[in-house]
């Protein structure tokens, strides 16, 4: 396993440009499959979750072909269905949390999947129902198998239906939206997520030829088609990186300009920052934090502590919370941080608490954060990141504190942020990788 030495106490300057979306990639990457047709993808990162979906795609049998960096051309002509029943399509599905929206797609082009239990990051319970219960109202049925510990779906004739969730599940919406466009008939689907990376899905669908209409609300309606063509399409900036970086500037004090950041995507996520008092300045399509020596925390209206909570879009993204906690911890006043979604997210605060931060955590789904405004250090420790979020969080700690750092366990970092350390040493940071 690779760690990071984290050297830290160095500011940030200059300016940096987000990946690709990891989360959009994981969806469009599936809808390959529903055509025999060329999709061309671009601004894919190079990361290890995305690099895993493609190899299981080129594994299944479709043609693979790089363009350029970040460019991808896919032909699902002809799949393998022999190996898509082997122990080894489980086992790569096992390994990847984002395998598990080829349910959707492999049931419209082939009528039957058997699929494992994804893996993922260790954040608690994930439950698959929203998933399954999609693919049950358009007809298929699956079974349990003890000795595959797998399931098997059959859903030779999907027929349209209207459904309404009940949780705005993003991969399950995605899923769904995927065995429906080649369904027989009009499905609709009430309460589905509408977060940027599914308007994303749909936007790609419709131009390889499905009907989906409700784009950006949480009432889809699909009139399904006979068959997809090909079509070319480019990711968004990933905003997690996004907040990941605003999140960097302001803990070690720095000025940095975040290029081409997708601002209109980002829905409220500036505005989060903007409540633990982080300056953050808009240039065309550029978010410019300026060097800040102490921000404050808002309270609200009536003087009580402020609240982040997480929700689903146009709400706050989970995957920013860990973030947000720790640039927290060197704000000014308190806030109480409200990871709703997972049960396990915050158990990573102990480690900042070892580092000298001040938080109470109060179970597993809140912790309340008192911040230093700056007045002591964090100091260095020794950690292992559970998850991708959680990991990016410690990074972010190590590089704010004083002393030198190891974050174990980083290719949990890896599934999400392409070639950190060396865009974050070319701005100053001190980051080694040491295998």
């Amino acid at each position: 396993m690779a760690a990071f030495i984290v050297e830290g106490g160095h500011k940030l300057h200059g300016s940096i440009t987000p990946q690709g979306a990891k989360n959009e990639a994981l969806q469009v990457l599936c809808a390959v499959l529903l055509t025999k047709e060329t999709v061309v993808i671009d601004n894919l990162p190079n990361i290890l979750d995305v690099n895993n979906l493609i190899d299981l795609l080129a594994s299944i049998g479709v043609c693979v072909e790089k363009l350029a960096k970040g460019k991808y051309a896919f032909t699902a002509a002809e799949l393998d269905t022999a190996y898509l029943n082997s122990a080894d399509f489980l086992k790569k599905c096992n390994k990847l949390r984002g395998s598990v929206m080829l349910i959707g797609p492999l049931l419209a082009r082939l009528g039957e999947v058997t699929y494992a239990k994804p893996g993922g990051d260790k954040i608690g319970r994930r439950r698959l129902d929203t998933h399954f219960q999609g693919m049950v109202n358009l007809g298929a049925t699956f079974t349990y198998d003890q000795d595959l510990l797998a399931y098997r779906f059959d859903g030779k004739r999907l027929k349209g239906a209207y459904m309404l969730l009940d949780e705005a599940s993003v991969t399950g919406t995605a899923n769904i939206i995927m065995a429906s466009v080649l369904a027989e008939g009009t499905t609709t689907i009430y309460n589905a997520a509408c977060e940027p990376y599914v308007q994303q899905l749909c936007r790609l669908l419709n131009n390889m030829g499905a009907k989906i209409s409700g784009v950006g609300s949480n009432l889809l309606t699909i009139e399904g088609v006979k068959s997809l063509h090909g079509a070319q399409h480019k990711l968004l900036p990933d905003m997690i990186e996004v907040g990941s970086f605003i999140g960097m500037a302001a803990i070690t004090g720095s000025e940095l300009r975040i290029k081409e950041a997708g601002i209109k995507d980002l829905g409220i996520i500036p505005d989060a920052f903007r409540r633990l008092g982080i300056r953050i300045e808009e240039e065309g399509d550029d978010l410019v934090i300026p060097a800040q020596e102490h921000y404050q925390i808002e309270s609200f209206l009536d003087g009580s502590i402020l609240t982040v909570a997480d929700a689903p879009w146009p709400g706050l993204t989970p995957d920013l919370l860990s973030v947000l906690l720790v640039v927290a911890t060197q704000a000014k006043g308190s806030v109480l941080i409200h990871q709703k979604m997972f049960e396990s997210r915050l158990f990573f605060v102990d480690k900042l608490i070892d580092m000298g931060a001040q938080i109470i955590l109060c179970d597993p789904h809140r912790a309340v954060v008192v911040g230093h405004d700056h007045t002591r250090q964090l100091k260095r420790n020794n950690m292992t990141s559970p998850d991708i979020r959680a990991g990016i969080a410690m990074l972010i700690a190590a590089m704010s504190a004083e002393g030198t750092s190891r974050i174990d366990h980083i290719d949990q970092i890896d599934r999400g942020y392409e070639d950190i350390e060396s865009r974050l040493n070319a701005l100053g940071a001190c980051i080694k990788r040491e295998e």
